[in-house]
């Protein structure tokens, strides 16, 4: 494939720091050019690929999780200085990638067999078989989480995967294609593509890329569903979400509010599986308040390079506005800041934890996603009124409730409209089960079995 020239018309890519607010980096984006010579090479890279037996794939994703063990500081540095989580959750971050790859390694073959039908009088079964190359258009918030869980199924599967990353990792795009080639993929098998979102759109008209799966927010959702949808196009879509943290009087309130810290902060706020909105049975509303209000004011801000940092800086500058403007919009509706919920001026793009309650319908807090360490308070009666409450959002990603009731678990997981119920536990994602969400939080499953089925011709064989 030629060299990478610069596209007309796109502006530069860049990686800033965001503790510093300083640039570390800037990319020219890859033209048209490139692009359609990286598509013909994932084309002919999948017919390929798709030949090598499942264990000689399972042999170079077990080399990948190797290469991200042994090199776990780099990887994290390069995380942490490219979007500002913790050096500590980068860390966790590269981990769970090489756990993710050694799952699928494990596993694959189990997931892809034949599966055999009693018919009378004919032989029936499933076969699972690749699709081809498909695009995948991942986020900034875990830069290398959100690939692997969706590289290292596809491509134990028998297909190719094009990546366009978020434009504020480049780096962290980069090192992730230099750790697959370093473990034996063949040329072509996975590609990063440094390109602008106005070049997305010639990917998915391109009748060779054959699937489209995206993590990222509605708009971006909506433009590529439609976009794919007019090429007839299979798409997964992992969105926003506003989840719900449920806490009845028998819960164990000094686990739940732990809990409900660190779902709230973890990656300083920026998750969609995030807990956002706690509500709380009014009998133990204050007192799980003022505990939640003393753990916040605990949290510690700073160098996400530090250890014994709490929450290191938001993504950008533009992150930290956006979620500034929807505080500061909600309390004119409204809501009362109870604690924090503040920019921290001066150097980087750093935000003060903090809560809010009494959010009236009206305010953008109650409606929109807060991306960024800000929690909302509900009080409610009782457990019909927190399911209500619960499903009063067009987000159905992931929901979580404190109780020892028997009958009230079962009441939450049968009426929550979420992908995922977590029983007194932080909501959060696992190699080992599926994860997606309804509503307008997306459609289509990653992870697990289900995961590895999405991009597949699910071929029915019978013969007499």
């Amino acid at each position: 494939m030629s060299k990478p020239q610069k596209a007309e018309a796109v502006m530069s890519l860049k990686s800033i720091n965001p503790a510093s607010g300083k640039v570390l980096a800037t990319f020219e984006p890859y033209n048209d050019a490139y692009i359609a010579a990286a598509v013909e090479l994932s084309e002919k890279a999948f017919y390929t690929h798709r030949q090598t037996g499942i264990q000689d794939r399972a042999e170079k994703m077990r080399a990948v999780a190797a290469l991200l063990e042994s090199h776990k500081e780099r990887h994290a540095l390069t995380i942490t200085r490219e979007m500002g989580k913790t050096l500590a959750s980068a860390r966790a971050e590269v981990e769970k990638c090489a756990l993710g790859c050694r799952f699928y390694a494990d596993n694959a073959a189990r997931f892809l067999e034949d599966q055999f039908i009693k018919m009378e009088g004919a032989e029936a079964f499933v076969r699972y078989l690749p699709l081809g190359p498909l695009l995948a258009i991942m986020p900034w918030n875990f830069p290398y989480w959100q690939v692997f869980r969706f590289a290292a199924p596809a491509i134990m599967a028998g297909n190719t995967v094009l990546l366009k990353h978020a434009s504020n990792v480049p780096q962290c795009a980069l090192a992730i294609e230099d750790v697959f080639r370093e473990a034996g993929l063949g040329e072509g098998v996975f590609q990063i593509l440094l390109i602008g979102s106005d070049q997305v759109g010639q990917l998915i008209d391109d009748s060779r890329v054959r699937g489209v799966t995206l993590t990222g927010s509605e708009g971006a959702g909506r433009a590529v569903a439609s976009r794919a949808a007019l090429n007839i196009k299979k798409t997964v879509l992992e969105l926003g979400g506003s989840d719900a943290f449920i806490v009845m009087p028998s819960a164990d309130i000094d686990h739940a509010v732990s809990c409900a810290v660190t779902g709230r902060i973890q990656n300083a706020g920026q998750s969609c599986i995030a807990a956002k909105r706690f509500i709380i049975h009014s009998s133990v509303y204050e007192v799980f308040r003022e505990k939640m209000i003393a753990a916040f004011e605990s949290l510690k801000v700073g160098d996400p390079e530090e250890e014994g940092v709490d929450l290191g800086p938001l993504s950008s500058a533009q992150a930290v506005d956006d979620l500034e403007a929807l505080v500061e919009q909600s309390i004119e509706a409204g809501a009362v800041r109870v604690c924090g919920a503040k920019r921290i001026e001066g150097e980087g793009f750093f935000f003060r934890p903090g809560l809010l309650e009494d959010i009236p319908r009206e305010a953008p807090a109650y409606s929109e996603e807060l991306f960024g360490p800000v929690g909302l308070l509900f009080a409610v009666g009782d457990l019909d009124d927190a399911v209500l409450l619960a499903n009063d959002t067009r987000f159905g990603l992931g929901s979580a409730i404190f109780t020892t009731d028997q009958d009230e678990m079962e009441r939450a997981i049968n009426g929550l409209e979420a992908g995922a119920t977590f029983v007194n536990k932080v909501v959060a994602s696992d190699p080992r089960l599926p994860f997606g969400g309804v509503k307008a939080s997306g459609y289509g499953r990653e992870l697990a079995e289900e995961g590895i089925r999405e991009f597949m011709n699910i071929k029915t064989v019978v013969s007499a």
